[in-house]
């Protein structure tokens, strides 16, 4: 049985769009720290599918997202799952510093194509309290003709691999910080690690408006082909079982199209899902024009949208009161090391996040729900969790 209404196809609305309206919406980006900074909104709209708005604080650009589940969290399939827009962020942020370190040495690469594997892990009990998410290092494959040599070109990709701005959230340990709002109070929290400062609301402008644009940002493209994962799931509702040891295996596949678009061929092959088609663009980079959200903004979402899903699985399985949920999510992001002109290692700031809850459950149990759903996002593990890019090259 599914849960909730499928809200996203019933609704009318494009799914994925650039905001005409972006001022009047009220969501302001965060102050820039380290040369890119995006503030993330994310709203529950029913059982897992949510509704996200982004904007970059370095563009000015603002777009509107969603994300749902497979079956194995009996969800309508009607969106990319959230760990789909950070494997896309991802992949779209490493062809950008390979082509622009490349460019910077004069380097040809022809029939450049990269592959990627995220893994995560999930095991303990949600009853128990043991449940815990888990992220692994990350497979890169290269393929690419040139006339470099072996040496050479692997220390191109591997510098390009580390100028990535995720790469400040992949290496080291960046513990997540959090706010409270309970009913439109805020609350201490618990087990999390506190963020100091003012809370940051729910936007209260209008709501928002599309751009006429004939590219299609995010399209559906079948089910993802089967592939054998160790621990890897399929099974209907899988992922709502109390008891769990299993990995999860999101997959990317990107190339540049001749009008200069990155597309994203995403794949989720346990859970096995559907394959969906993503588009990226940067809107700094020689000629764009703005026409799909950049590395960062997908990065971002991501993160805000599975830690979302958490808390919709940790209400669906302990049958707790949550008719609505959002949250406020701030990153903080080096430029490209190549891209970006930096000449260093990406950076970041740990994620902050403003979590609001309406629910008729005492504080503890909205402490309680922060907690269990921090320590079981596979992106907040993500960020605490030192993690490395395997690359492996391809000649052509």
């Amino acid at each position: 049985m599914k849960l909730g209404e499928n809200i996203i196809s019933q609704s009318g609305l494009s799914p994925f769009f650039k905001v005409s309206n972006a001022e009047a919406v009220g969501l302001q980006p965060p102050e820039v720290r380290r040369g890119d900074a995006v503030r993330t909104w994310v709203r529950s709209l029913s059982g897992f599918q949510k509704e996200a708005l982004v904007v970059s604080a370095r563009s000015g650009l603002m777009w509107r997202l969603v994300s749902d589940e497979g079956a194995y969290l009996s969800g309508h399939d009607a969106a990319p799952c959230p760990l789909a827009f950070l494997t896309t962020g991802m992949i779209a942020s490493y062809m950008n510093e390979i082509t622009a370190l490349a460019d910077k040495q004069n380097v040809t690469l022809n029939r450049l194509r990269l592959i990627q594997n995220n893994y995560y892990t999930m095991h303990g009990s949600m009853r128990k309290r043991t449940m815990i998410g888990g992220a692994l290092p990350v497979e890169l494959e290269v393929e690419v003709d040139c006339d470099l040599d072996e040496a050479a070109l692997n220390e191109l990709l591997m510098n390009a691999v580390h100028a990535s701005p995720l790469n400040g959230l992949m290496r080291g340990v960046l513990p997540s910080l959090f706010t409270l709002t309970k009913n439109g109070k805020q609350i201490e929290v618990g087990g999390a690690t506190a963020l100091s400062g003012g809370v940051v609301y729910d936007p209260e402008g209008e709501a928002p408006v599309p751009f006429d644009t004939e590219v299609a940002l995010i399209e559906r493209r079948g089910i993802s082909p089967e592939k054998a994962v160790a621990k890897g799931t399929a099974a209907a509702a899988s992922s709502l079982t109390d008891e769990q040891d299993r990995t999860l295996n999101p997959a990317a596949i990107c190339t540049v199209r001749e009008d200069g678009l990155k597309e994203i061929e995403q794949h989720l092959y346990s859970p096995r899902g559907s394959v969906f088609r993503f588009l990226s663009e940067e809107a700094h980079t020689a000629g764009a024009k703005g026409r799909a959200p950049d590395a960062v903004s997908y990065i971002s979402a991501g993160i805000a949208f599975c830690f979302m899903t958490q808390f919709g699985r940790m209400a669906s399985m302990e049958k707790l009161d949550l008719p609505h949920y959002s949250i406020v999510q701030d990153t903080h992001f080096s430029l490209g090391g190549a891209s970006g002109g930096t000449g260093r290692a990406g950076e970041a700031d740990p994620v902050e996040t403003h979590v609001h809850l309406q629910t008729s459950e005492s504080d503890d149990m909205a402490r309680d729900m922060l907690d269990v759903s921090e320590r079981t996002c596979f992106l907040h593990a993500f960020c605490r969790t030192d993690l490395k890019t395997r690359l492996k090259v391809t000649r052509l």
